[in-house]
């Protein structure tokens, strides 16, 4: 038998996430909101550029630490210019894997390509892993782009949210046999994953609603198909860690309502999201050493 560390699930929290945008301005602390996530038995952090700027999120790295978390970095890079400062702020973060929603956006696909090959020697150059997300108004914005990328980019390696294609795309339950083919090919390059669920006209549904049950379905069932992928491709590489955020956002991802008052509590459903995927995991766990 081998000693070789097994396969493990890490559950990230988004700091995104953790933005209240309630209208009467309350917001809790850094300090606050990392002893929740703490408290609550996550793994580690996401820090996204979009809301947080370098000089912050290089004051969260001592918070980081102290609580012994780990961290990943969003990052959305507009220039080949920007790049080298994400790569030093990824760098110093000591980040699981660098997770960019590249700005970077030529029409042709074939344009593309170069993009991301560029991207690539780039964060190799630097020690970072790079993860291309799926997302909308991005080089990946469209899943048919996106599967030609697969296709020209053999060792891209993809954070798959595929709640972008499924309100980019509008697509209707039940699912087209192609389209489910489609996104296996995505799944099947996914080296970590995003946890929101959406519908063909929402970009992110309250989970415990009654009327999110079919989309919820069809997303635990694409992580499941996902996460079988990923242990069977690195069946040979033990210790190798597969990373999950839970990302659900504040308005004007959050529904509200006419007062702007959300209608459900991302927090709970977070730890909804978290609880599926850890019942996933350890049943996946179970297949494999039965």
């Amino acid at each position: 038998m081998s000693d070789a560390p097994p396969l493990k699930l890490e559950i990230f929290q988004s700091l995104w996430a953790m933005e209240l945008r309630r209208p009467d301005g309350v917001e809790d602390s850094d300090e606050a909101i990392f002893e929740k996530i703490v408290g609550a038995g996550y793994d580690g952090v996401c820090i996204d550029l979009s809301v947080t700027d370098m000089a912050r999120a290089r004051r969260l790295k001592p918070l980081i630490d102290r609580h012994g978390m780990g961290c990943t970095l969003t990052a959305f890079p507009a220039r080949f210019a920007d790049f080298p400062e994400i790569l030093r702020l990824s760098q110093e973060l000591e980040v699981r894997y660098l997770d960019i929603i590249c700005q970077i956006m030529p029409v042709e696909v074939a344009a593309g390509v170069p993009v991301l090959f560029r991207l690539m020697e780039m964060a190799e150059a630097a020690g970072v892993e790079m993860h291309l997300e799926t997302h909308r108004n991005s080089l990946s914005n469209d899943m048919f782009a996106m599967l030609q990328f697969l296709d020209s980019v053999p060792d891209l390696l993809i954070s798959a949210d595929l709640s972008h294609y499924v309100l980019g795309r509008e697509f209707y339950l039940p699912l087209p046999e192609i389209t489910q083919n489609h996104i296996d090919r995505i799944l099947d390059r996914a080296e970590s994953f995003q946890g929101r669920i959406a519908s063909n006209q929402q970009i992110q549904l309250p989970v415990a609603f009654p009327q999110t049950k079919p989309w919820l379905d069809l997303f635990l069932a694409w992580w499941e198909r996902g996460f079988r992928l990923w242990r069977k491709h690195r069946a040979q590489r033990p210790g190798r860690v597969l990373n999950f955020l839970c990302e659900l956002g504040p308005t004007d991802y959050a529904i509200t309502d006419a007062n702007g008052w959300e209608l459900s509590d991302r927090w709970s459903d977070a730890l909804i999201l978290r609880d599926h995927v850890k019942a996933i995991w350890a049943r996946l766990e179970r297949e494999d050493t039965a």
